[in-house]
């Protein structure tokens, strides 16, 4: 085990408390398969206080293996609470594995002192925990960091600083940037707003509340999301006002004074500790992820990037066993000085349409980019376009918005769906190769080049790549949204990021590009007018068209690249 700056000889003896981890928690782990065999028991010391940067208490629980030696420590910090699934998941899976586990409520949630406010705490609340960690008679001095989600933000927080003692962190499915996780260049990320606000405010309470609250979620999302103004709606859901909610809502310019400090982005840029990314294709934060493995690449810092075939949820359900074991294996690693559980390649990536596994040396791995060109025919061809011309125009009504299915959510509603009904719609365009005669794997970055024209000035365009099986179903790859300006009937040209992928289109499927003015209530509809999407009560339709000189790229490799599948996780 590597050595941390409490010798054993210098630490007071420790009598283990007698207290068994939730009832619980250990039924819904006797229900998991695939896991690791159990090391050791677990105890449990629920209720611990612990001094926040203010002196607020924040509420802290203690999962230890009960065994004799030094164990390291892992420390969770969470504002959903520390009930199910996080005493489980977290808490009693990785104290059988030989971790001392201290799982704590951020200020202002699950019964902690002080007010919750959104990303602003996290750094001094970390440090403040750390220094409570150097007075406990169990910390040996190693200490390493796990969670998703908004578990992974308080990871980049702590890092802002590193403590000498914070030997390795596992980011799953983590944050960096609020802003982005609520906008995408100037569009709002309405549905994912609303659930963050739902989460927020109810997971820390329980699951019954955090399952009433989702519930309601779900039978209201179309009238809330449908409300003009936008502001303000969101109380039938969620009971009362947010003011953090609304703030995040009506603050789309990532240059606003409000957003300061709020993303962590440059941590990656100067961090030597060694850092574990877990994300999947279809993760709302996928493309944070993959900013986050490109600037600790560039810091030189030693890291690891798994992505699966997952929603930011089901990576933690269905995705569990591999994401576990990934996570454990890096912990010891870098904990127990034991890299035997280690994958030999940094990067670890599932590929869709042959449903494989594959191991690269990098990400994203040198391509060849191919540029695939739309023609008034509907169809989609590698030969480019000779002359700009009209290609095809439709009319996008934000009083009957174009709806979203499946992409990057944090729902349920999350992940590759068949297009078909969507695509059967007046206002999207779709434009599709022809059969393929030999697989073509898409591996990297997708983007979209548009060439659009307007006949009110404002839009936006939302893009997204497809596969079609032989069968005509018409599946979601990745896509993007990208929001412009336009003057005149003079056509403006934006590149539109498509998000990441790795996926092979297969013999006899086709390659589809899908284009439409928005995809409601993923983002908030655009009113065609100018006016913010939030304070909107008027509505104006807006004739969307395109022009010849718009091309989709892809980074392609041929199925003999050398990027031959991996061995099952």
């Amino acid at each position: 085990m590597t050595s941390g700056t409490h010798g054993a000889a210098s630490r007071p003896t420790w009598t283990p408390p007698s207290g068994k981890p939730p009832l619980a928690s250990r039924m819904l782990r006797a229900t998991w398969r695939g896991l690791p065999t159990k090391r050791h028991d677990v105890g449990w010391a629920p209720g611990l206080l612990v001094a926040a940067a203010d002196g607020s208490p924040l509420i802290t629980d203690h999962y230890f293996p009960r065994a004799e030696g030094d164990f390291p420590t892992l420390l969770v910090r969470s504002p959903y609470g520390r009930g199910l699934p996080w005493s489980p998941m977290y808490g009693l899976l990785f104290a059988e594995q030989g971790f001392h586990v201290v799982l704590q409520s951020c200020r202002g949630t699950g019964g902690s002192g002080g007010a919750f406010d959104l990303w602003r705490n996290e750094a001094a609340d970390g440090q403040a925990t750390v220094s409570w960690l150097r007075e406990q008679p169990w910390f040996n001095g190693t200490l390493g960091t796990v969670g998703p989600s908004y578990l992974g933000y308080v990871q980049w927080a702590l890092a802002v600083d590193p403590p000498p003692e914070l030997k390795a962190m596992v980011v799953q499915v983590g944050l960096h940037d609020p802003h982005a996780l609520f906008h995408a260049h100037g569009a709002l990320h309405l549905e994912t707003a609303l659930a963050v606000g739902t989460g927020m405010t109810y997971q820390h309470q329980g699951l019954a509340p955090f399952a009433r609250a989702t519930l309601r979620l779900q039978r209201r999302l179309r009238e809330v999301t449908s409300a003009q103004p936008l502001r303000g709606a969101y109380v039938s859901i969620l009971g009362s006002e947010v003011p953090w909610l609304d703030d995040v809502m009506s603050h789309p310019d990532a240059e606003d004074a409000y957003w300061r400090g709020a993303s962590l982005a440059q941590v990656a840029e100067r961090l030597s500790v060694p850092t574990s990314l877990v994300t999947g294709w279809h993760d709302a934060l996928v493309d944070q992820t993959f900013e986050q493995y490109d600037r600790l690449r560039q810091a030189g810092c030693e890291t690891a990037l798994l992505v699966g075939p997952w929603t930011h949820t089901s990576a933690l359900q269905r995705g569990w066993p591999e994401v576990f074991a990934e996570s454990l294996a890096w912990l010891r690693a870098h904990l127990y000085a034991d890299p035997s559980g280690l994958r030999p390649t940094r990067v670890r990536v599932h590929t869709g349409g042959e449903n494989a596994w594959r191991d690269l040396d990098d990400w994203p791995p040198t391509a060849a980019f191919g540029s695939w060109f739309p023609t008034m025919q509907g169809h989609l061809t590698r030969q480019a376009p000779t002359e700009s011309a009209m290609l095809a125009s439709f009319r996008y009504d934000p009083g009957d918005p174009t709806p979203s299915l499946g992409g990057p959510l944090l729902s349920r509603t999350a992940g590759p769906r068949d297009n078909r009904s969507l695509e059967a719609r007046q206002d999207v365009l779709t434009f599709t190769g022809p059969p393929l005669t030999e697989p073509v794997d898409v591996i990297g970055p997708v983007s979209a080049r548009l060439s659009i024209s307007t006949d009110t000035g404002h839009a936006d365009v939302f893009t997204r790549l497809c596969d079609v099986d032989p069968q005509d179903r018409s599946v979601n790859i990745c896509d993007g949204l990208g929001r412009l300006r336009t003057e005149g009937q003079e056509p403006s040209q934006i590149t539109v990021p498509m998000s990441s992928t790795a996926h092979r289109f297969a013999v006899g499927h086709r390659i589809r590009w899908q284009i439409s003015g928005g995809a409601h209530p993923r983002y908030a509809r655009n009113p065609g007018d100018g006016e913010s999407p939030v304070d909107a009560t008027t509505f104006t339709p807006v004739r969307i068209t395109l022009h010849t000189d718009s091309a989709l790229t892809l980074a392609m490799h041929a199925p003999s690249s050398g990027l031959s599948p991996a061995a099952d996780i």
